[in-house]
């Protein structure tokens, strides 16, 4: 039976992550371990044998050269590769930069765990006139600056990541093409809430961990299975199909 294979995995780890702090859309570098981690992917990915059509990634580095690590040990380097900001992670507003055992501290763990996992909360707004702000960052000078944020939840994330996967990546799925897709915890947990219809509820629960990817086998966009290559890093992939 032919069918369509998509892959998504996150990032390996960045130094903002290992730094634990809100990165949103800093433009934080791989650390080794982070590249060792997308090396591995690479290899995982490499051992299934699967010819891709189409790469996707975001605007941000991490993702960016998360690919290219992955494209390299795949020895794949014609894929035609997309890039696109409504990939990026989520924008995390005034928490940018902060560190987040530091920001527990100050505002209370409940508080900063509602701004990590709610679906609809917003944390505080990152002013327009900051110098972090991303309409200040050259690599998004293509882009309106209306629709640059300065602040995202969840839904907003979705609002953004999951009409772009329909539109681009969903479409070439349903005519079984093959997609590698590299991107962020966020804008990778709003397209999982959208392809295995998740609540608005269960989302919170969803953690997707750096440089493990997730294969999922499609039949005309119907899940036939899915699952982290690398099991010993696995969590679990809520479902409700």
């Amino acid at each position: 039976m032919k069918m369509a294979n998509l892959i998504l995995v996150r990032h390996g780890q960045s130094q903002w992550n290992l730094e634990n702090r809100f990165t949103g859309w800093y433009d934080a570098e791989l650390t080794e371990l982070g590249k060792q981690e997308a090396k591995k992917s690479g290899t995982l990915i490499k051992n299934l044998g699967i010819n891709f059509d189409f790469a996707f990634t975001s605007f941000q580095k991490r993702a960016i050269n998360t690919l290219a690590i992955i494209i390299e040990e795949i020895n794949q380097k014609n894929i035609k590769t997309i890039k696109a900001w409504q990939l990026n992670e989520r924008h995390y507003g005034g928490l940018q930069g902060l560190n987040k055992a530091e920001t527990e501290l100050k505002h209370g763990k409940e508080q900063v765990m509602t701004w990590r996992r709610s679906y609809t909360t917003k944390p505080p707004k990152l002013d327009k006139n900051d110098p972090a702000h991303p309409v200040h960052n050259q690599i998004y000078k293509s882009i309106d600056p209306a629709l640059i944020p300065d602040t995202e939840s969840l839904l907003d994330t979705y609002n953004r990541a999951v009409p772009f996967y329909i539109n681009e990546i969903e479409t070439l799925l349903k005519n079984e093409k093959n997609i590698l897709v590299s991107a962020h915890g966020n804008s990778l947990r709003a397209i999982c809430k959208k392809i295995f219809n998740i609540s608005d509820t269960m989302i919170t629960k969803l953690e997707i961990p750096t440089g493990n990817p997730i294969l999922i086998k499609m039949k005309k966009i119907k899940i036939i299975s899915f699952e982290y290559l690398d099991q010993s890093r696995a969590k679990e992939i809520i479902s409700n199909q």
